[in-house]
């Protein structure tokens, strides 16, 4: 095979970055340019969100695991971050509780939020191991009670998250360029990990767990890496997060924000990072346009009495039509790759065998 033969391979093969960051550049930088305020707020957040929904996909999608304890980790993240860069008066001021040494922390924002992610993949390293020896059915129960805990811990805790009460004072960082470029790298790290050795072996135990250990292939120990480096990117995406929207309380990361990030997976459809993509475009924009419905029917007086939930009723319905008629999502988990086109490929499982 020529030299540019192999090239139009190796471009044709990697091309679903440039076809996803592309886009997601131009706009930003159109948006920066001409948009107004509201919009930059909205494509800030798409970024934000983009970030926290690779990260669940790369857990999520390349195992077929629920992993319903993801944003405990982007709160964890948004939490660890937010106290590291805060002044230490702000906190003394909005968490009067608080323990003195977190209150003499003090560091520059990109550290902090570094740290924050730290912080979450060693909670996960911490608590994921036993949870990955569980059996599918069992561990995503056991995955949502956790979420369950995190969330009482973080509103009981008022010495450190000021408990059920608002944490404010976070320093603004997060711009659109922050969180585009944000998303950028975190689009990268998602494909990388994806077409690593640990992502294909990862999808493999998804598609036959038992044909995966008859090949050699430790599923325990790949579902409990995969854990951890999901985790460690839900962790970064909080602490962005964190200093996007400078106060939050416990309940941003509970089951009603868990349930927006799985309607993204779900929608785009969660088997491939192109997937994840577009679902958090189509949510994104949705929940943009139902808001501003349901702004406008309440605003025009036109029913009797006030409309709320029009927006999570509409996402819930979107889910149950897509998981009924094409559960693979909207992408049906494949890649954008040029030329556009469906490739019949092997299953995982022998494509680790080969490789072996």
């Amino acid at each position: 095979m020529s030299l540019y033969a192999r090239f139009l391979k190796f471009a044709q093969k990697h091309s679903v970055l440039p076809m996803i960051m592309i886009p997601v550049v131009l706009v930003g930088i159109g948006v920066n340019v001409f948009g107004s305020s509201l919009l930059l707020n909205v494509y800030t957040y798409f970024c934000v969100s983009l970030i926290m929904v690779l990260g669940l996909q790369m857990f999520m999608g390349n195992s077929g695991i629920l992993n319903w304890v993801h944003i405990g980790f982007v709160g964890v993240g948004a939490y660890a971050s937010g106290i590291l860069s805060t002044a230490p008066m702000v906190k003394s001021m909005g968490v009067p509780n608080m323990f003195p040494a977190l209150v003499e922390l003090n560091m520059p924002v990109i550290p902090a939020i570094m740290i924050g992610g730290l912080v979450a993949a060693l909670l996960a390293a911490i608590i994921g191991y036993p949870l990955m020896r569980l059996s599918d059915f069992v561990g995503v129960i056991t995955l949502f009670a956790t979420l369950i805990v995190f969330h009482v811990i973080m509103t009981q805790w008022d010495n450190v998250t000021n408990g059920p009460r608002t944490f404010f004072g976070v320093p603004e960082f997060t711009t659109l360029t922050v969180a585009l470029i944000g998303a950028l790298i975190a689009l990268v790290v998602a494909y990388w990990f994806r077409e690593s050795g640990l992502g294909l072996r990862l999808r493999a135990s998804r598609d036959d767990r038992y044909a995966a250990m008859s090949i050699g292939i430790d599923v325990v120990r790949v579902r409990y890496y995969g854990f951890i480096t999901s985790a460690l990117v839900a962790g970064l995406a909080g602490g962005v997060w964190a200093h996007f929207i400078t106060s939050f309380s416990p309940k941003a990361f509970y089951i009603s924000e868990m349930f927006i990030l799985l309607s993204m997976v779900v929608i785009g459809g969660s088997g491939s990072i192109s997937g994840a993509f577009m679902g958090t475009t189509f949510v994104t924009i949705g929940r943009e346009l139902l808001r501003q419905v349901e702004g406008t029917i309440n605003n025009a007086h036109v029913l009797s009495f006030e409309v709320y939930g029009l927006t999570e009723a509409v996402m819930a319905i979107l889910m149950i039509v897509i998981l009924i008629w094409r559960p693979g999502g909207v992408v049906g988990g494949q890649e954008l790759r040029w030329p556009l086109f469906k490739r019949n490929k092997p299953s995982v499982t022998k494509e680790v065998s080969d490789g072996v």
